[in-house]
Parts: structure tokens; C-alpha cells; sequence
């Protein structure tokens, strides 16, 4: 049987615990999701409070600063929250292409320094962060020897090198200044084990994010299209071709189930950068194509968004006690029932720790986002 558009949908929902809170421990949710997104400290937690019935934010907590789940710079060259356990593998996975994102970007090769001299200072750099540093600290360490190219040479190291964001305390474990940390991991043996971090990352990815395809996989990671065919080649076992509504061959893990196309979608309050909304191929299967630009701005902000019936209907922000809601369209009693009682619980939970986590972003507000309707929903 060939897979709809709605199916593949809510196979994502489903997988991504968004059909449906679970009741998990955080540790092992943030790996049934893959990763999740952590640019704005506050999103992890936002993130698991939609998917994770009963989620305390002090679990969360508690497994950063055990470092159960980890904080680093991963797939798309951004800031995801991962398993420990994942941690090496995904790294080794990503390494090849997080290096070569900064030694080959300008603002490296302006210094003068090769990409041997960056690979050179890592195990400089790994003595030094064997206890949490600032940024500032490491270039001031580089500077003796390096002066002003070691704000450069940190730049690019700071992306590629196994290191890990360590929390701090704050209101949702990171602020700024960001710190760092060492993981452990030789990158020696991530060249050797990179083929395998990329099986590893493929199989996380298609147990949290298919049915899937090759394009979706590449936009989820960055990673290069021979790299993924290959992992592809080597899973056969595991993985298999699925038929779906597009002409992109689609794959999944074998004996995966995905829902059957009546199955209800939930309202969800989602947070910046949802994975959810960056994990496939454009347009994606969560977000009308007509909503993207208001969505997705120009400098690659992804907005908080509704979710009505397993679509993109519309963003949130924080206003005063409570949360406002505007929606891209007319929506029924019955959605705006379930966002309102979706908004009162999240502004709960956000209203003990920082009312306002993404107050920076409001100035895309206050340039103007075209609603149909915009209700704000208060909690006293």
C-alpha cells in the first residue's frame, strides 16, 4: 500500500511523541526523538514538556548536569541536545562536515593557519578543557602563541572539535557566556569510526523522523548524498524501501508501522526550531508551504509554532501572564479549545523559570506577522 501525504504526517507526530504524550524518562525521550534542538536554552525543555507526559523541568536538569544528555554542535551545524550515549557516534558522523563548514570558510583561511594547524592544537585544546572554560578563556589561551587569529582559530575549533556545552545554572541550565568542555572523545577514532556514525545516526534518525528519504536525511544533517547512499547500502538489512506519494524513494526500519490516515492529530504548542519542522526535505511535512516565509524568517529564526490537526496554523510568544496565539487561519471552537488549554499549562510551566525565554525574538512581532485571529490566554 502506498503512503499518504497525511500518513507520513502523522508518522512523524507519532514518533515524534506528538500524537500522543508518553510517559518516559527524559533521557530516554530525547533518544527516541534523535536530538533536540537546543540554539534558545529554554527549547529543550519546551520541546519535551509537548511530547512527555508529566515532564518536570528538573529532570531535565539533572541530566545535563550528570551529563546523561549532552548539549553540542551536531547535525546542521547547530546546537542539539543528544543521549550521552549518542554523543561519539553522531559526532563522528557530523565531524567531517562540521570541519570543513569553518577551515574552508574565509574567516579562517583569512589567518594564514592551515586546516593542519587547527587539527594540530586539538589535543592542546582538549588538556585545556579538561575542566569547563568560556570561550574567552581559550582564546585567551591561543593568544600567547597565536594573537589575533586565536578569536578565528577558536571559531572554527569551537564547531568541530569534540567538545560539549557544559550547563551553568541558569534558569534552563545554559546562559551566556556559553562554556565548554572536553567529551572524551579521541578524533583519531572518529576518523575511523565515521562510516559507522553515520549507520548509527540514519537508523536514530528513521526510527524518530520516517518514513523517510535520502533528501529528507541530507537536510535533517547536511551530510553529503554519497556518504548517505552509502549508509543506506550497508543497512539493507535493516532498513527498507517503503512506497510513498512523491517521486523520492522513501525508507524506513524494518517493521516500523506508521498510523492509519483518520488518526486524530492533537493541538501542540511547539518551540523555536522544532525538529519536527527542519527534519525533512522542503517544504516539509508539518508546515503549509504559504506559512513557511512567516514561520522561517530571512536570517533562519524558526518561530514558536500552533500545531492544529498535524499543520502548522499559526506562532505563540509570551505577553505579559500569558501567552498569545495568532493563527495564519480561521480556526474552530474546538482547536482554539485545545490551544488555549495547551497555552495555560506551558505559560505554567514557563512562568516558574523565565516568562519571557524568547523575548529577543519579538522584534519579528513588532515587524508585523499577518494573522487571521490572535487571542491571548492568561494565567493568573
Amino acid at each position: 500500500m502506498t503512503l499518504t501525504a497525511r500518513q507520513l504526517t502523522l508518522a512523524t507526530l507519532d514518533r515524534q511523541l506528538l500524537l500522543e504524550r508518553r510517559r518516559l524518562d527524559v533521557v530516554e525521550a530525547v533518544r527516541q526523538v534523535c536530538a533536540v534542538q537546543a540554539q534558545a536554552p529554554a527549547s529543550p525543555y519546551l520541546a519535551l514538556w509537548s511530547r512527555v507526559e508529566g515532564f518536570m523541568p528538573e529532570d531535565l536538569d539533572a541530566a545535563f548536569t550528570d551529563r546523561r544528555i549532552v548539549k553540542a554542535t551536531l547535525m546542521r551545524i547547530t546546537l542539539h541536545a543528544v543521549h550521552a550515549d549518542d554523543y561519539a557516534p553522531y559526532h563522528a558522523a557530523m565531524v567531517r562536515s562540521l570541519r570543513a563548514s569553518r577551515l574552508y570558510d574565509r574567516r579562517y583561511t583569512s589567518t594564514g593557519l592551515s586546516e593542519e594547524d587547527a587539527d594540530t592544537l586539538l589535543p592542546r585544546l582538549a588538556e585545556f578543557l579538561a575542566r569547563p572554560r568560556t570561550g574567552a578563556d581559550v582564546e585567551a589561551e591561543f593568544s600567547e602563541s597565536l594573537g589575533g587569529d586565536a578569536h578565528r582559530l577558536w571559531w572554527a575549533l569551537r564547531t568541530y572539535a569534540p567538545i560539549q556545552h557544559t550547563p551553568t545554572g541558569a534558569s534552563w541550565s545554559f546562559k551566556l557566556p556559553n562554556t565548554y568542555l572536553a567529551s572524551g572523545v579521541d578524533p583519531a577514532d572518529e576518523a575511523k569510526d565515521a562510516t559507522a556514525g553515520v549507520r548509527r545516526l540514519l537508523i536514530s534518525y528513521l526510527r524518530a523522523f520516517g518514513p523517510a528519504s535520502a533528501p529528507d536525511f541530507a537536510r535533517f544533517t547536511l551530510l553529503g548524498r554519497p556518504v548517505i547512499n552509502q549508509a543506506l547500502s550497508d543497512l539493507r538489512d535493516q532498513v527498507v524501501r517503503v512506497p510513498g506519494p512523491a517521486r523520492a524513494a522513501l525508507f524506513d526500519l524494518a517493521g516500523a508501522t506508521v498510523p492509519a490516515e483518520d488518526t486524530p492529530a492533537p493541538p501542540r504548542l511547539l518551540p523555536m526550531w522544532d525538529s519536527t519542522l527542519l527534519a525533512h526535505a522542503l517544504p516539509g511535512r508539518l508546515m503549509p508551504q504559504e506559512y513557511r516565509p512567516l514561520v522561517v524568517r530571512r536570517n533562519g529564526d524558526v518561530l514558536p509554532t500552533l500545531l492544529v490537526d498535524g499543520q502548522v496554523a499559526g506562532v505563540w510568544r509570551t505577553a505579559g501572564k500569558g501567552l498569545e496565539l495568532t493563527a495564519f487561519r480561521k480556526l474552530d471552537k474546538a482547536a482554539w479549545r485545545g490551544l488555549t488549554e495547551e497555552a495555560r499549562q506551558l505559560f505554567a510551566l514557563i512562568a516558574d523559570r523565565d516568562p519571557a525565554p524568547y523575548r529577543r525574538y519579538n522584534h519579528w512581532w513588532d515587524k508585523g506577522i499577518p494573522g487571521v485571529e490572535s487571542r491571548t490566554v492568561t494565567v493568573e
